[in-house]
């Protein structure tokens, strides 16, 4: 076993530039890092051998109850902010109850440091690939008009490809918006299947509603252009034989407010079907909702106390989360079935009122905890402990290595590449697990931003927003200036008032981390696919 950083380290005070390296002065520093690194293309972990027995020993003594494999859910919902659910201070109290999501919450797992990237498609490829976005070169959604230089999917491996491979039967349903060209689809990386939409709700429908929109619906001349650009607006079927169908179209923003019932409905099917196979499932559950633009559901008039288009599609995600969470259960499945539920990212604020709610800086855009500290709940009956709360640091693509340690799956890292995914397995299961887990790094597309690390979060480069909630489309994005800033979320989860020469001692150890953690891209760089 190779130790990550020696009790003494050299730091480098760092700047990172454009290409991610590092230019520095040295001192000395004294790390408070517990992580180790087991080899040397693996992101390092907190060891807690103890805590992994225990939780290796429960693993097995399911699947010889069993006699099979558990199944896993991923749900993911679309731009959630950190504090609408309920149980995390939202749902009621601003006007979207969420009982089903504040139910599994009571009886699992609630995660309040529970990170994702900044935005969509970054999170969504590194759940399932473990990587950094900069190392798969997915950066940032790949939009209509950008012409990818090569498949960014190429050389990688998705958790959807490892469980399949090891005899589970894998889906997707929903939302994608991680490519749309063959070799890029869901069935093409492997999932046996896929049901859903390529892009985001509001591609599909900026095309459809002149009230938002009159200069592009009401022009036959750009949206003749716009339709030409070839915008998926379909309900795909995929198959991973290639078989791939169009199931139907989205013609109205009525269409599209009835979308994730349909998506739900599918779901609810195959978990019926799958249950009575041999085969365990695994099942990425992502919704459309609640990415602007947010169309209510014709057939679900009201169902929120506020009845603006964002809080009613966040009380009918919860319905829905309900729906499938008791498919599970109807089938016989909830004992044998790890359920996760997050948000692939903070609220997009740019499209409010039709946005979230975080009580933290920042949004979906910036590496403030607005834009990156979502919902974590870890549900699994009888082998999670009910009313468990914990603060340990999480990163969504951690779901990478935990779900394979979960499924009992194996995959052999190739030498070219690195996995800065953490098995988290013993955290989550273990009655009173720990995080293994040291450091959460930040990017937006090839810059380091920001590092956590305990308590700490250290920024070297900040998104700043110009005006009132306009964090990406009136932003900018600077150097901090003399020294990072180093905020005590403890006492500042506002990311307020730096503490570093005032009331901090190790500004300096989590530099070594950064340091650390960008020498990894000397041998495993950054991969360029024209984003």
């Amino acid at each position: 076993m190779i130790s990550r950083l020696k009790s003494t380290v050299f730091l480098c005070i760092v700047t990172v530039l454009s290409n991610g390296l590092i230019s520095s002065a040295i001192a000395q520093v004294t790390t408070l890092s517990r992580a180790v690194r087991t080899a040397e293309n693996s992101e390092p972990s907190i060891p807690r051998p103890e805590q992994e027995r225990a939780v290796a020993q429960k693993l097995a003594a399911l699947e010889k109850k069993t006699g099979k494999k558990p199944n896993i859910v991923w749900i993911v919902v679309d731009d959630m902010g950190y504090g609408d659910p309920g149980c995390y201070g939202g749902g009621i109290a601003i006007g979207a109850a969420t009982p089903n999501m504040d139910r599994l919450a009571r009886e699992g797992l609630r995660l309040t440091s529970c990170y994702s990237q900044h935005t969509c498609t970054p999170t969504r490829s590194a759940m399932l690939t473990g990587r950094i976005p900069a190392r798969t070169g997915l950066i940032r959604p790949i939009l209509a008009g950008d012409t990818l230089t090569k498949n960014p999917w190429e050389g990688e491996t998705s958790i959807a490809k490892i469980l399949s491979d090891s005899g589970y039967y894998t889906l997707l349903t929903g939302k994608w918006h991680i490519g749309e060209a063959v070799g890029m689809r869901p069935h093409d990386v492997g999932f046996d299947e896929y049901y859903g939409y390529y892009p985001a709700q509001k591609e599909i429908t900026q095309s459809l509603d002149p009230r938002r929109y009159p200069d592009l619906v009401l022009d036959k001349e750009k949206l003749a252009a716009y339709q030409e650009m070839g915008m998926g607006h379909s309900l795909v079927h995929g198959f991973k034989s290639g078989k791939t169908t169009e199931v139907s179209k989205i013609n109205s923003t009525d269409d599209m407010g009835r979308a994730d019932r349909v998506l739900s409905d599918f779901t609810v099917k195959k978990i019926k079907e799958l249950s009575q196979g041999d085969k365990p499932f695994f099942i990425e559950h992502c919704f459309m909702k609640v990415h602007c633009d947010n169309f209510m559901n014709p057939d679900f008039p009201g169902l929120s106390a506020s009845k603006f288009a964002y809080k009613e599609g966040v009380a009918e995600v919860d319905l829905l989360i309900g729906e499938i969470v008791q498919a599970i259960e109807d089938a016989g499945q909830l004992e044998n079935t790890f359920i996760f539920v997050t948000s692939d990212n903070g609220p997009q604020m740019d499209g409010w009122p039709d946005a979230g709610y975080t009580p933290f800086r920042g949004a979906k855009g910036t590496t403030f905890e607005g834009g990156i500290r979502v919902p974590g709940i870890a549900y699994w009956k009888g082998m999670i402990a009910p009313g468990r709360e914990s603060d340990g640091i999480f990163d969504l693509m951690d779901m990478f290595n935990t779900t394979m340690t979960i499924a009992g799956a194996k995959f052999e890292i190739p030498d070219e590449i690195y996995i800065d995914s953490v098995d988290q397995a013993s955290f989550l299961l273990h009655d009173e697990g720990l995080s293994n887990r040291e450091c959460a790094f930040f990017w937006i597309g090839t810059k380091l931003m920001a590092v956590r690390m305990r308590e700490y979060k250290w920024h070297m480069k900040v998104v700043i927003p110009q005006s009132t909630h306009l964090y990406i489309d009136m932003s900018i994005l600077v150097d901090v200036g003399l020294a990072p800033w180093l905020f005590n979320l403890y006492i500042d989860p506002k990311e307020e008032k730096p503490v570093g020469h005032r009331r901090n001692a190790w500004l300096a150890t989590i530099g070594a981390e950064a340091k650390a953690h960008l020498m990894t891209f000397k041998k495993y760089p950054i991969k360029d696919v024209g984003l």
